[in-house]
């Protein structure tokens, strides 16, 4: 047995293949956004995006702390998890990257149409919103003076793929709890 299936303390074996990783940014429709506040921690919310060739688009207004603090560094991360999608749970992506802020009309169309009709189009989840959504008067509904597309840009990925750690771990752990009796 080799340290790592007794253990987790190295899980570089057990990334998410870059097939499966574009699948999931692909059908998650929300990520955790990190941003530095002003004395450098951390900090993020979830949030609604499309991946359009290898970036991440999110819409906010300008009065959120996330836009103040992109403005000042555009330093920034995105977290993906498949929980709740058609993929199950246990495979995760982490971004580290750059965002820039888009204030621009044509953008701003362009990623406010983009938005609506991926909301439209969601599998029925119960959400009584986007199950009578209207993607044109959405994006009338978006469209105020004060909102702006953030466009993320990841520089590195942390993929990881809680199933193959699971198999590959699951005789392991059986042997360890049998010796733990």
């Amino acid at each position: 047995m080799t340290d790592q299936s007794t253990n987790y303390d190295d899980v570089k074996q057990y990334r998410l293949d870059p097939e499966r990783e574009q699948e999931l940014i692909n059908s998650a429709g929300e990520c955790v956004f990190i941003w530095a506040n002003k004395a450098g921690h951390p900090i993020g919310v979830i949030t609604a995006y499309v991946p359009v060739d290898g970036k991440i688009w999110m819409t906010a207004t300008r009065e959120r702390v996330r836009i103040k603090a992109i403005a000042r560094d555009g330093r920034s991360s995105c977290v993906f998890t498949s929980k709740g999608t058609h993929m199950g749970g246990g495979k995760t992506v982490t971004y580290k990257g750059h965002t820039v802020i888009h204030d621009d009309n044509k953008t701003k169309q362009w990623f406010y149409n983009l938005l609506a009709q991926g909301m439209a189009a969601s599998e029925d989840d119960g959400n009584e919103f986007t199950r009578n959504l209207n993607p044109d008067l959405f994006v009338k509904f978006l469209d105020t003076p004060e909102r702006v597309v953030l466009e993320f840009t990841p520089e590195l990925s942390i993929p990881f793929d809680g199933d193959k750690m699971a198999a590959g771990t699951a005789a392991a752990y059986a042997q360890f709890a049998a010796d733990a009796d």
